[in-house]
């Protein structure tokens, strides 16, 4: 028979294999962790700026077509009535969980106002709507502007 002390592994050799494993995951932790720090931030979506209302107004001004518009305004009323942009509600609308400034063209004579067409600014970005309070309807400006015949019909005369 073999002595009881040769039958029974001592305890330092099985804490060497235990040290080991430990020392193998722990160097895998921080490989890990070299390797989740080389990789890029991902990247942050940016909002666009906040537009202020004077710089809304401005963007509805440079619409190629209120420009023409204002344009005839004036040659038609030989400089007494001009085009203009006012706020209609002074609460930006809610739309899709963006918020726009609710805008309209006018004409601006000496006795009153006519409005032309009114439009939804973008607070953010630079999204221009139509509002086509005649239908009801929000319009993109593109499909406002397959439909322009209609609104050149429009006139102050």
């Amino acid at each position: 028979m073999f002595p009881r002390a040769a039958t029974r592994p001592s305890l330092s050799l099985l804490a060497a294999p235990l040290i080991v494993a430990l020392a193998m995951s722990a160097g895998g932790c921080k490989r890990a962790e070299r390797e989740e720090a080389a990789k890029p931030a991902p990247a942050k979506v940016q909002e666009a700026p906040v537009r202020t209302k004077e710089q809304a107004m401005s963007a509805l001004l440079a619409v190629p077509e209120l420009k023409a518009w204002s344009e005839q305004i004036e040659k038609r009323s030989k400089g007494k009535a001009h085009g203009a942009v006012i706020e209609d509600d002074p609460a930006p609308r809610e739309i899709n969980g963006r918020k726009y400034y609710q805008l309209t063209f006018v004409e601006n004579r000496a006795n009153d106002v006519r409005r032309r067409e009114s439009f939804l600014v973008s607070q953010q970005g630079d999204e221009i709507l139509v509002d086509d309070t005649e239908t009801g309807s929000i319009l993109s400006l593109q499909e406002w502007r397959r439909n322009i015949e209609r609104v050149e019909l429009k006139s102050a005369d």
